[in-house]
């Protein structure tokens, strides 16, 4: 079948199938048969600590580690001498040629390769590699989006090393990673405001934690993203135009068989698979990437990689370099990787959970509850300012992981609804009511992990949180983390990290301002009692915090109808159309946190937004070309094709029988011609009207207009034309069916 179905696909598309009985063959096992351990592998293409003290001087290596961890300011005099030990180190793995790494507004990573070659001067050649060359490079800032804030005929952009993130070798070349920023000074990638993010919580929290331990020198975000994907054979992805150019399948009717049985969640692994994880990983682990956690998801031929957490700014840098190092690894085992949030319409799509907390230099968890009742007034401190934060800015974090990808599977009954709240659980609920209303003299103290006894003698107590977990909650209390459950599978992370750092930190800004205002009052007062001054006024913020942000918490069906009616009377953002959730950027609100912390101007908000609004039009733009082409090229060819075999049926059949027994013979065959008939007239006239609809929406000048034409005109034409295909795909000839079905591409072999 298979072979039929890719000779009618036409030369651009024909591929043999796979041959699957020797998956080992494609494994790249040479360091897999050398009994090394996963700790072995790790960070050997990575520019780390240990490499930096073994290749830069000792004065040199300390102020770098100075930089590294204490933030201080990189001084260019030793640049020179980190690029010589860089050089040596590299070349000494085989490098030669060095890029500055960068994550564009294109959801990807940018990289342009130098060689070290230089002329000497006498007519030969030399490597060389400087600390000007390390610091700073200047890529054409005018070829990448940035919303206006860079024309053709301004061309000067500037890359800058970002040296918390380390260096990486990929094949013969030295990865740099840097941020992006404009001639005049603003920022054209992510890297940038998630930095100046990073920089504003840090500061935000670590003035807070003084109230607890004076201490603490500095507080770090950290984040532990969890990656979803699919993986199809490459031979069948080939033969589908609709995946290989827009990441989905625009077309195609459900699977008999798909997750219902639900037997592929944490199912055994598929050979071919793990043989493509444990390449993945070992590279992965080269790369300094720590992976954890691998196994099948929900849907057929979908599967999750985790890491053990890092610090934000390196584990947003570690999942670009995964996205990146995934397509590599799977064509080398006939696969392609599919990072579409919803590849396939009616199964589950793919999400990245980005787990994230608090940490101190001095090793406290701020989202971790304590042991005594200091410890839980701060743990509360920070659970009830990261509510307030995701409260007053509930419609900017959905417009932070929002996208034409994501849109398909925010809502749908496998992922979080398209409405942020928070889920805490019974015991969390119960600590925020009690600090509300019960007497400043009794707080609530957490219990820890309690035991619970099976009546099977054979198994262990089990340890149990001190919360459950709530699916259908985008941001989600977890036990001493949050886990922000929205975020796309394709997506950068540091988008919804820049939003949250920046709102969290806001909130804890405004908490420490209003605790200072109260304590002179308390002092004045409150001399010679049990609690001081500060933890008065500490408890009396955080009251008014716990009813100000109560709306943002709920522990519910995310997905009830009721849910929607509620949010909206709570004053949540419930709005569900893309181009106008972006609009949440803009708003007053959002730009005096984001200028008020550092982290963005307004006309980088408004750049970035325009870069929003076309990218969304030029996604819903491509999708509607590739099936209008599908529709008229191979759908209906084929289905008139079958159409014809059914009539010359129908005449052969007149030709034998009686008229009587040949209208009886004829009934189901005239049936499916007649349908046949119907269903392409509509995709004629749904794709005429597509095309229509696409030439008045491209006429519109504003991005931000044209982009919501889109998706009230274009779009919905999609799916119309789309019902009428899923429809004749039943009915034809599954020897002509040009492209190969679900029950195919969703089941590895």
């Amino acid at each position: 079948m298979e072979a039929l179905r890719f000779q009618v696909v036409g030369e651009a598309f024909k591929k043999k199938p796979l041959d699957v009985k020797a998956p080992n063959e494609r494994l790249r096992v040479g360091e897999q048969s050398s009994g090394m351990r996963p700790y072995e592998y790790f960070g050997k293409k990575v520019f780390n600590r240990e490499k930096m003290y073994k290749y830069l001087p000792k004065q040199v290596y300390e102020k770098m580690i100075d930089v590294m961890d204490n933030g201080a300011r990189l001084d260019r005099d030793i640049a020179d001498a980190v690029a010589a030990g860089m050089k040596q180190w590299a070349v000494e793995n085989g490098v030669t040629h060095y890029t500055h790494w960068f994550q564009p507004l294109t959801e990807g990573t940018a990289e342009k390769h130098d060689s070290f070659i230089e002329h000497d001067g006498k007519g030969g050649m030399v490597e060389e590699f400087t600390g000007k060359l390390l610091v700073q490079q200047e890529p054409d800032a005018s070829s990448f989006p940035s919303g206006g804030i860079r024309s053709t005929f301004e061309a000067r952009g500037y890359s800058a090393w970002d040296p918390t993130s380390p260096v990486f070798i990929i094949d013969d070349t030295l990865c740099i990673p840097t941020v992006f920023i404009s001639y005049s000074g603003e920022a054209l990638d992510y890297k940038a405001p998630l930095l100046r993010a990073l920089h504003a919580v840090n500061v935000a929290a670590t003035e807070v934690c003084h109230y607890f331990d004076p201490s603490v020198k500095k507080v770090t975000s950290n984040l532990g993203w969890e990656q979803e994907y699919f993986l199809v054979d490459e031979g069948l992805y080939a033969a589908r135009p609709d995946l290989l150019l827009t990441g989905r399948t625009l077309m195609g009717h459900d699977s008999a068989k798909n997750q219902q049985m639900d037997d592929h969640y944490f199912g055994s692994i598929p050979e071919r698979v793990a043989a493509f994880m444990r390449d993945l990983e070992i590279q992965a682990l080269e790369l300094g990437v720590p992976c954890k956690t691998r196994h099948n998801e929900v849907a057929p031929n979908q599967f999750e990689l985790a890491p053990i957490f890092e610090e934000t700014n390196l584990a947003v840098d570690h999942n670009m370099m995964l996205m990146s190092l995934m397509k590599r690894v799977a064509r080398k085992h006939g696969f392609r990787v599919l990072l579409h949030e919803k590849p396939f319409a009616g199964i589950n799509g793919s999400g990245k959970h980005n787990n994230w907390s608090l940490s101190t230099d001095n090793g406290i968890l701020l989202h971790a509850p304590g042991k005594t009742a200091e410890q839980n007034l701060r743990f509360a401190t920070f659970i009830v300012e990261t509510l307030m934060g995701v409260y007053r800015h509930n419609g900017l974090l959905k417009a932070s992981i929002m996208s034409a990808t994501n849109a398909h599977r925010l809502g749908a009954n496998e992922a979080p609804p398209a409405i942020i709240s928070s889920f805490l659980g019974k015991q969390l609920s119960e600590l925020l009511d009690h600090i509300e209303k019960a007497d400043k003299d009794n707080i609530f103290s957490m219990d820890g992990k309690q035991g619970m006894k099976m009546d099977i003698p054979e198994i262990p107590e089990l340890l149990i949180d001190n919360t459950d977990r709530n699916r259908t909650s985008p941001f989600a209390f977890t036990g001493n983390r949050f886990e922000f459950r929205a975020v796309g599978s394709e997506a950068n992370c540091a988008s919804a990290m820049i939003a949250l750092n920046s709102a969290v930190a806001e909130a804890l800004v405004s908490f420490k301002k209003r605790v200072d205002a109260k304590i002179p009052e308390y002092e004045k007062k409150l001399a010679g009692t049990e609690h001081s001054a500060t933890f008065h006024a500490i408890i009396d913020v955080l009251r008014e915090d716990i009813k100000t942000c109560k709306p943002i918490r709920f522990d519910g069906n995310g997905y009830s109808d009721e849910w929607v009616l509620e949010a909206a009377k709570r004053g949540l953002d419930v709005e569900k159309s893309c181009p106008k959730i972006f609009e949440r950027y803009l708003d007053e609100e959002s730009i005096q946190m984001f200028e008020s912390l550092g982290v963005m101007t307004k006309k980088e908000l408004e750049a970035r937004n325009e870069v929003k609004w076309e990218t969304y039009t030029k996604k819903i733009q491509i999708e509607a070309r590739v099936l209008g082409d599908l529709s008229m090229n191979h759908i209906i060819p084929v289905a008139t094709r079958y159409q014809s075999q059914l009539l010359k049926n129908v005449e052969n059949m007149a030709s034998v029988f009686s008229v009587d027994k040949a209208e009886k013979l004829n009934a189901r065959n005239i049936k499916i011609i007649e349908e046949i008939a119907e269903r392409t007239s509509a995709i004629e006239k749904g794709v005429e009207e597509l095309v229509n609809a696409r030439k008045l929406a491209n006429k519109i000048g504003d991005e931000h207009d044209k982009a919501i034409a889109y998706h009230n005109t274009v779009e919905p034409k999609l799916d119309e034309i789309r019902y009428e295909i899923d429809k004749l795909e039943l009915i034809v000839d599954d020897a002509l069916w040009p492209l190969p079905k679900y029950r195919e591409l969703l089941f590895i072999r």
